[in-house]
């Protein structure tokens, strides 16, 4: 080799050892970019999965395993599923007496029924009066929508509490309401409405009417109204019409504002504190009970968990439903 032929090679040996590092770390940011751009829906679904195991499966496992555990003298009140004895061998104890005390003691099951009564009640109360609501917001002008809505979601805007202690207000004895019907004489005496299963089945209506109206209201707005109109024009009269198209149509609103009012309106505690006063026994009061004036963390584990269990089951027949359905579509 020359001398000018190695004047060459050396230049591109330091062209190479200058700019080869660069070159491979944008190579290197191209790679990861394009491994983003593949894996873009992974890694957003990543995030929702992610928390729901931090915030959601870990406490239940948790509370599973208090469930599963003894009542002791201790902190924290229960024993450890998990033991290492003095040779170094370990023992896993389970104990399922605390779910066959739930079985077997009549307060736990009628406090289950009566969780699910109000429960169901008000949310067929929501529905009869959050379904034309929703219905006629769906229906009003482009002025009037944007008020119907601001007072929908306007109760949220004030604290939970006050709001229930309002109530408490209106229903008492010498209340508003009492106040409001002597003075107009349709009483001669005031009606008991405070601390009776009443107040409680009117403070979770009005709480939890909000999201009865807004699944509806959403998907009521995403009708064609189109399909009324030919089914007015091929004779039907408006009920058929609506029992036929309409009611068919707002099938999936019906069912999301439904869960939404049913899942936490089984598990109250607040309401039927406050407006039942202990008079009206529901699961989140006797759940309540038995971790803070018992101290019986398992009992109420075992409690959460049976709770739980009955409003995971409304939602897996929702989705065995609704997967049929489309199958039956997709057919």
């Amino acid at each position: 080799m020359g001398p000018l032929q190695r004047y060459v090679a050396d230049l591109m040996t330091d062209a190479a050892g200058q700019h080869g590092p660069k070159a491979a770390q944008h190579a290197a940011r191209r790679s990861i970019g394009r491994r983003l751009q593949d894996n873009w829906r992974l890694i957003i679904t990543a995030i929702p999965f992610f928390w729901l195991l931090v915030f959601f499966l870990a406490p239940f496992f948790i509370v599973a395993k208090i469930s599963l555990a003894e009542l002791a003298i201790a902190s924290p009140p229960f024993t450890q599923m998990i033991e290492w004895t003095s040779s170094g061998v370990m023992t896993i104890r389970l104990v399922f007496d605390n779910y066959v005390f739930i079985m077997q003691d009549s307060l736990y099951f009628e406090t289950y029924l009566n969780s699910l009564k109000i429960s169901i009640t008000s949310t067929i109360l929501c529905l009869l009066f959050g379904y034309p609501i929703a219905y006629a917001i769906v229906r009003s002008g482009p002025v009037a929508k944007p008020l119907l809505l601001f007072a929908i979601i306007l109760p949220f805007w004030t604290s939970f509490l006050l709001r229930v202690y309002a109530w408490m207000g209106l229903l008492a004895d010498q209340g508003t309401i009492n106040n409001l019907l002597l003075a107009a004489g349709l009483i001669d005496e005031p009606i008991r409405m405070l601390y009776t299963e009443f107040a409680v089945l009117v403070g979770i209506v009005y709480t939890y009417m909000p999201f009865m109206i807004l699944p509806l209201y959403a998907n009521m707005e995403k009708l064609d109204g189109s399909m009324n109109e030919a089914a007015a024009d091929l004779g039907s009269r408006p009920t058929n019409t609506f029992f036929r198209v309409t009611l068919p149509l707002t099938m999936p609103g019906i069912i999301a504002g439904s869960l939404l009012v049913f899942i936490p309106a089984t598990g109250e505690y607040v309401i039927p504190d406050l407006l039942g006063g202990g008079n009206v026994q529901m699961i989140g009061h006797v759940l309540y009970n038995e971790f803070s004036r018992n101290s019986d963390w398992p009992v109420a584990a075992a409690v959460a968990i049976v709770l739980l269990f009955l409003l995971v089951l409304p939602i897996m027949v929702f989705q065995y439903f609704q997967g049929k359905s489309t199958g039956t579509q997709g057919d």
